[in-house]
């Protein structure tokens, strides 16, 4: 059999293990290893199993991964997001719309340290959605932009998708952290804007919520000085060159245990929730990962990623067109998995793709998991709304997507106006220290 047969009956083999709900990491490592052992032999390729997996889980590089996770875990149980969302809420609540801002706006905060989509939208399911519903708020509108805000998780640093697509590409991942704050900035505003527009045109549909004194406001504002310093403390760090990114995040976990610590926030259940939510998290990403690097090796003596790269730089549909294929596939492929797994799956075949065609890496990244996190959304099949859906039980997920429809038209606008104005992504990267 050659070679390019071997590699279309991998894909197949591949698509068919993921339809049987095998789990993407065990089906890309099975699929790798049984057709590397066809074509190089079964000797080198159980070597290769053992050099892969002990090479993955002891790089000082892939330790940024279990360090942003352990942050994020620690964060969550600590009760971050409701205090962030009660300062936001407490501040413009009481305006037309302002519960939608307020979540948005909490949404970003909780991303930014988080790092997940689907935490996002699951922890605010629970958060912001019955407090919109007190108020009146349509059950499309409050489970639409928690969907939509959900969406900030794989943007605003540190975000492990981003991780992930640097480890991969052997791009630098505090330029790509960097790269992706103002995008995640911008959808944020467009996310607000888009509220306003909505209260414009259907005034009477969102109404006002509580209004309360700025004793009250101070108050609730003082609640969220510490996520705000270690974002920045962290952040900061990574940007002036103060840390690496793997030290950054050591920093950010300790700095995470340590403000909880210190503000009463842990106890030992909650303190052991957050450490197994990091380590099974971690486990399932190192072994997608090794399932990715195993597939990949499989790729490169197959010669799959150069005869892509010949076939879609030989179309004559100029490099645009073969970035808006590559947007499609992407949008399709949101149907069926989760980001990581997406990025993890296809970036390895693609990237040489990007490479020939001349696109800044960095600025690709960013474009790519903009896409993955609309694909997330979008309709017939989204995940971030199958992840509100398992929260909020008594919503359709008709209504959840009715929704959902006026952030997913932002979403293309700005993944216009960022793959026509790349400055926009590459202005705090080419200023890093």
């Amino acid at each position: 059999m050659s070679t390019d047969a071997v590699a279309i009956l991998g894909f197949v083999s591949l698509f068919v293990l993921m339809l049987l709900r095998v789990p993407v990491g065990m089906a890309m490592g099975l699929v790798g290893v049984t057709g590397y052992s066809y074509i190089v032999g079964v000797g080198p390729a159980l070597k290769l199993v053992g050099q892969t997996s002990m090479r993955t889980v002891t790089d000082y590089t892939f330790g940024v991964i279990p360090m942003f996770m352990l942050m994020g875990a620690l964060v969550s149980v600590s009760g971050v997001s409701r205090e962030l969302f009660k300062a936001a809420n407490s501040m413009i609540g009481h305006l037309r719309g302002g519960l939608g801002v307020a979540t948005v706006l909490a949404c970003g905060g909780f991303a930014a340290i988080c790092g997940s989509s689907v935490a996002t939208a699951a922890t605010f399911s629970s958060v912001a959605y019955p407090e919109m519903r007190r108020f009146g708020y349509p059950q499309s509108f409050s489970t639409g932009v928690i969907a939509a805000g959900g969406t900030l998780g794989a943007m605003l640093p540190p975000s492990t998708v981003l991780a992930v697509y640097a480890i991969l590409t052997q791009q630098d991942i505090g330029k790509l952290f960097m790269a992706g704050i103002i995008p995640g900035l911008l959808a944020m505003l467009m996310y607000v804007i888009t509220i306003m527009i909505i209260v414009k045109v259907r005034p009477d549909w969102l109404p006002g919520g509580e209004l309360k004194p700025w004793s009250e406001r101070l108050v609730d504002l003082k609640n969220v000085w510490a996520p705000l310093v270690l974002f920045l403390f962290v952040i900061g760090g990574l940007y002036g060159g103060f840390f690496t990114p793997t030290e950054a995040g050591g920093v950010g976990a300790s700095g995470a245990f340590i403000l909880g610590l210190a503000r009463g926030k842990f106890t030992k259940s909650n303190l052991r929730e957050a450490l197994l939510q990091a380590t099974r998290t971690s486990a399932a990403v190192f072994t997608v990962l090794i399932g990715a690097l195993l597939f990949g090796y499989f790729l490169t003596i197959t010669q799959s990623p150069q005869k892509l790269t010949e076939f879609l730089t030989g179309m004559g549909v100029g490099r645009y067109g073969v970035l808006a294929m590559i947007m499609v596939m992407y949008l399709v492929l949101g149907c069926l998995m989760d980001a990581m797994a997406m990025i993890i799956l296809t970036v390895p075949i693609i990237f040489p793709v990007i490479l020939v065609l001349g696109f800044d890496p960095i600025w690709f990244g960013i474009i790519i998991v903009m896409t993955v996190e609309l694909g997330l959304i979008h309709p017939p099949v989204g995940m971030n709304v199958f992840v509100i859906k398992s929260v909020v039980k008594d919503v359709s997920f008709t209504t959840i997507f009715k929704g959902v429809i006026p952030f997913v038209v932002t979403d293309i606008i700005r993944l216009i106006i960022l793959i026509a104005f790349p400055v926009i992504t590459l202005w705090l990267p080419t200023r890093m220290g």
